[in-house]
Parts: C-alpha cells; sequence; structure tokens
C-alpha cells in the first residue's frame, strides 16, 4: 500500500476494549459533572464516525507535504491544500467540541474520550493535530483568565476557529526555559509589550485560519532570572478588541521556517516579536506565575506526544501485518530443503511473527498506559480539577505517568518502527510505502517537550522525590496486589509470577539508585533513561496481564470476538516472557553503574 493511498487503519476496536471493558468509563466517567451528557452509546458512535473521517478523509493529506510543503511568503505561511482541506473537514464534523466544556457549547467529553479521539487523528495524519491546539487554550484561558479575557477571546476563538501556538523556545535557550531572554513592558493594566525571537514554535504561522493565539513565555522589566521571573502573555497574531472583534496585524513576524526531517506538514518557525514597532500581548489571569500556567499547556503537550508515538507504532504494525499477508517470500523454514515446497506468505515465517508481536504488544501496551493515565486524568477533574487540594492522589499520579507516556512512548516506538520497516524487505526503503515516513514523522518525539533524559530526570527528582516516593509506592502495590492475586486465574499463573519477579527487580533497582545518589547525582544522569523504561514497562506489563484476564473472562461470554481476546492473551504472554525479564539485566546494569566516563578528559572523546 503506497502512502499516496489511504494508509491508515486505526485499531478502534483495542481503543473501546480500553475504554468500555477495562476502564469502564461509562461507569466511571461518562455523564458525570463537570464532563456533558454523553453515554456509553454514544461515545461508541462518536468514535466510529470520527474514525472513518480521520480513514478517509484526514488521511489523505499524509504525504502531502512531503511534495508541497509549507513555504514562507513575506512572512505568512502558506499551507498545501490538502491540510487546509482537512482541517475543514475536521471542524465541519465539530471534532474541535469534544472536550471543550458545556458552558462554551462544547460536548464536555473526559479526558480518556478526548484522548482516545485524539489518537484516531495522531495515526492518520499527525502534522493536522497541531494545528488544533487554538481549542487547548480555549480551555486554558477559560481556566486561567479574567473575566475580561474570557470575554475577549471566549467563544470568538471557537467559532472563528483560530489557530494557537505555545512559544517557550529561543535560539539561545533551548530546553533550558530559565536562560529566555524576550522581554514584557507594562504598558497599563494587563496591557504589556513582547519583544524578542522564538525558535522552534509548532504552528507559530499559517494561513489555516484568520489568527493565532499564541501564549508566549516573556520576562518582565526587572523580573527574577530563571523560571521563576517568567510570565505568560495572550499575543495574538492579529489583535483582538475587548468585544472580540479583529484589529490590525499584531507585528508577530515569521521570520524562518525550519527544513526537518519529517512531520513537514506541520509549521515550525522562528517568531520575531516588536521588531520595529510594539507587539502586545496580555498578562494572563493578570498574574505573573508563566511556567506554572504553561505547565497546563506543556503538561498536555506531553500527553501528546506520547500518543503521537503510540499511534505511529500502532499505524506501521497494521502496514507490516498487511504486507505480512500479501507478500509470498520462500518456502516454509520447516520445508526449507524441500525444492518442490510451495512459496509462504511471510506472516508464517518465525521471525517476521517476533517482529509483528514486538510491534502489536508493544503498541497495545502503550496504548493501556496512555488510556490509563487519561482515566487518571478523569478522576482529577471530577474530584475538582489540577491542581485541586480534593484531587491530590490522582492528580500527583497524573504527573508521576506523564513523563512515562512521553518519555517511553517516544523512545520505544521509534525503535520499534524499525520492526515495521524491516517486515517490509526492501520495500520499506520506499518511499512507495508509509513506513519510512512514519519514522521520520516520530523521530521528532523524543526530542521536543522535553527530551528523554529530562522525562527521566523529572520522573526521578520531581515526582518521585516529591513525595518520598508515596505516589509510586502506591502504584507499585497496586501491580502487587495483581501479581499476587488470582486474576485471570491458572491461565495466567506464568504471566503473574513474571510480573510479580519484575517488580521484585524494580523495586531492588530503585532502592540501589536512591542508594547511590548519596555518592553523586552522576548516577541518575547515568541510569535515569534505563530506569524510566523499567517503571514503565512494569505499569505495561501490569496493565496487559489485566487486560489479558478481562480477555479471557469476555471469551465465555462473547465467543464471537474470540480472535481479538485471543491476539490480547498473546500479547500479553509475549510481553512478559520477552520484556519484562530483562528488568533483571536493568537491575543489575543499576548496580553495576560506576561514575568512570566522568573521569574520562574531553580530548579523548
Amino acid at each position: 500500500m503506497s502512502s499516496s493511498s489511504l494508509h491508515y487503519t486505526p485499531n478502534l476496536r483495542d481503543i473501546e476494549f480500553n475504554l468500555f471493558e477495562f476502564l469502564d468509563i461509562g461507569r466511571t466517567s461518562l455523564g458525570k459533572a463537570p464532563f456533558g451528557d454523553l453515554d456509553e452509546t454514544a461515545a461508541r458512535q462518536m468514535l466510529e464516525t470520527f474514525s472513518q473521517l480521520c480513514t478517509q478523509e484526514l488521511a489523505k493529506s499524509f504525504d502531502e507535504s512531503e511534495h508541497n510543503p509549507p513555504k514562507l511568503v513575506n512572512g505568512e505561511v502558506k499551507l498545501p491544500p490538502g491540510l487546509k482541506a482537512a482541517m475543514g473537514a475536521f471542524y465541519d464534523a465539530g471534532m474541535h467540541l469534544l472536550e471543550v466544556p458545556t458552558h462554551l457549547n462544547g460536548l464536555g467529553a473526559p479526558p480518556s474520550l478526548g484522548w482516545a479521539a485524539f489518537e484516531l487523528l495522531l495515526g492518520s495524519n499527525p502534522s493536522l493535530a497541531f494545528y488544533t491546539l487554538g481549542n487547548l487554550l480555549v480551555r486554558i484561558i477559560d481556566r486561567l483568565g479574567t473575566e475580561s479575557q474570557k470575554k475577549r477571546f471566549l467563544p470568538h476563538s471557537l467559532d472563528r476557529r483560530w489557530s494557537g501556538s505555545m512559544v517557550l523556545t529561543e535560539p539561545d535557550a533551548g530546553s533550558d526555559v530559565g536562560a529566555a531572554r524576550t522581554k514584557a513592558r507594562q504598558v497599563d493594566g494587563d496591557l504589556w509589550e513582547i519583544e524578542g525571537v522564538k525558535r522552534f514554535i509548532t504552528n507559530g504561522e499559517s494561513d489555516i485560519a484568520e489568527n493565532i493565539i499564541h501564549m508566549v513565555l516573556a520576562r518582565p522589566e526587572g523580573a527574577a532570572p530563571g523560571t521563576k521571573g517568567l510570565s505568560l502573555f495572550v499575543v495574538p497574531k492579529f489583535w483582538v478588541n475587548e468585544d472580540g472583534s479583529l484589529g490590525e496585524h499584531n507585528n508577530v513576524v515569521c521570520t524562518k521556517l525550519e527544513k526537518k526531517m519529517g512531520l513537514k506538514g506541520s509549521v515550525t518557525c522562528e517568531l520575531t516579536f516588536g521588531d520595529g514597532k510594539p507587539t502586545r500581548g496580555l498578562l494572563l489571569g493578570n498574574v505573573h506565575d508563566g511556567i506554572r500556567q504553561m505547565f497546563h499547556i506543556i503538561e498536555n503537550a506531553r500527553m501528546a506526544v506520547g500518543l503521537k508515538s503510540m499511534a505511529a507504532l500502532s499505524a506501521g504494525y497494521f502496514r507490516a501485518l498487511a504486507f505480512a499477508k500479501d507478500r509470498l517470500q520462500g518456502s516454509d523454514l520447516a520445508k526449507a530443503r524441500d525444492k518442490t515446497a510451495p512459496r509462504v506468505a511471510i506472516l508464517q515465517h518465525p521471525d517476521v511473527r517476533r517482529m509483528l508481536m514486538a510491534q502489536k504488544a508493544h503498541a497495545e501496551g502503550m496504548r493501556a498506559l496512555c488510556l490509563f493515565t487519561a482515566s487518571t486524568q478523569d478522576q482529577v477533574e471530577l474530584q475538582g480539577g489540577h491542581r485541586s487540594t480534593a484531587a491530590g492522589e490522582a492528580d500527583v499520579l497524573n504527573d508521576m505517568l506523564l513523563p512515562l507516556v512521553k518519555g517511553y512512548c517516544s523512545e520505544k516506538a521509534y525503535e520499534l518502527l524499525s520492526l515495521s520497516l524491516q517486515v517490509h524487505g526492501g520495500s520499506g526503503y520506499l518511499t512507495d510505502y508509509p513506513v519510512e515516513q512514519y519514522i521520520r514523522d516520530q523521530k521528532i518525539d523524543s526530542l521536543y517537550e522535553g527530551t528523554t533524559h529530562i522525562q527521566a530526570l523529572d520522573l526521578l527528582m520531581r515526582k518521585v522525590a516529591r513525595d518520598g516516593g508515596a505516589t509510586l509506592q502506591g502504584l507499585l502495590s497496586r501491580i502487587r496486589e495483581t501479581a499476587e492475586g488470582e486474576e485471570g486465574g491458572p491461565e495466567l499463573k506464568t504471566e503473574r509470577a513474571a510480573l510479580a519477579e519484575a517488580l521484585g527487580q524494580l523495586e531492588t533497582m530503585l532502592g540501589t539508585l536512591m542508594g547511590k545518589l548519596g555518592e553523586s547525582v552522576y548516577h541518575v544522569g547515568f541510569q535515569g533513561n534505563r530506569v524510566l523504561a523499567a517503571v514503565a514497562e512494569v505499569v505495561i506489563g501490569w496493565l496487559l496481564v489485566r487486560h489479558a484476564a478481562v480477555s479471557l473472562d469476555r471469551m465465555k461470554t462473547n465467543p464471537g470476538d474470540k480472535a481479538f481476546y485471543s491476539g490480547k492473551v498473546a500479547s500479553a504472554r509475549w510481553y512478559c516472557h520477552e520484556v519484562l525479564p530483562g528488568i533483571a539485566h536493568a537491575a543489575r546494569m543499576v548496580e553495576n553503574g560506576n561514575l568512570d566516563l566522568m573521569d574520562v578528559p574531553e580530548e579523548s572523546f
């Protein structure tokens, strides 16, 4: 199947299994305040409709930007027509209203359903997803803005389909956000003037909407250095008057368009503010709380990146599976010496099956991790919202899971997409097939929104350390209950034992690393990524074992879907047999870790 055809096959069945059979959001989330009145039947229908839209309409523009990329013309970026048509179809279908609160005339869907739908968009054409950021910014302004700011931007942003961007990075301040030098000067009240240059801004400029709302981190005159001195400003491309009408161009100018390895349909650009004439912005909420406010967006973006990687792997797996069923190559390995033996589909070859199951089990495991995290976000909202006292336990669990979603999925998907390509043989290296673009489009995921090691440091130095490991221990206790219990009965005894062994090795690894911290923080620098991956793999193993238990039970009541449920059990068994034993090796590596590399002279590298 060439990349110019409708390349995308969604795994809607596994999405529905996660939401409705495992997480049971029809009972736990749907229809409960503050969410809207969607029930399970409506949610399933919505997912089915959106799946069809993604596969039949949005996927059409997947490779258009490979041949006709966005172009910078006199400070404005022109998008290829297919991308614009696809976004029009997305909005015409009302999909942008899914997670918008009901008081803004949205459907008020819980995060679990919203993220599940977002996977479909990401799989069909990941570049498109970034042009929907304006819908998130509506919710941010609704939550954090002043009443006058809400009146200015809401609901006009939704009704007119305005786009949006998050503006952090600067040429000399990449991951070190606190080194940002963009300045802000107060004019009056919440009105400020912004001056500086920002780099690597996703969706910073395009002609897909009449306006773009930029959320810009800048440092007010006289503010402290570092991240604590940053404030967050709402800076529209075209000024927005108090009544929501558009004013003049706000002197936000795109001065460079990056040429990239992949994801070419997503504009990545340099933005210049306040060069020659003022650029105006409004201090969000009229409070100087920039980095904490921006983290409402950053955390959403990190979740989105993890889902993007998972969606790419799932799409790559289905392409590899379809190819393996159709491609005739060689005889059955057991009959290799029989020159008269018929050729077989490569799906019959053990090594191809190994590669396919590695993709299948990991894609399902990553989806389980992502949607389990999303269901935790449901609980946060049901209990009062992000950073509320009542939502404390769910909130800190979500905080801890996010680096796993972003860090692990983005790293592992890149590795496994190479197997999607490998199954295709030489054909996979050709642009005739979409997998090589999947790989290029996905690679950015381990780099932006915090590199993998930044996620590892966030997990260990902030999320785990914040409460002395209590949240992590709470999650590991839930895993131990499954490992030592009877879930799935005798048929999953071996898998539960493998989970118990991996859990014990993980706890040993964590204890070892904490002990080594007394010697040097460099031990976290060397071992952090390994520990992040181990935590993620144990959590995924736990979820897959529980999926298998549900599947074994459902086979009895729904025998017509036996092939799907048998596949779920097979994924769990393979993962427990092939992945979880690796935790013991990782634990030994942490135990034997040393600081020798820090003593190697620079000139010896």
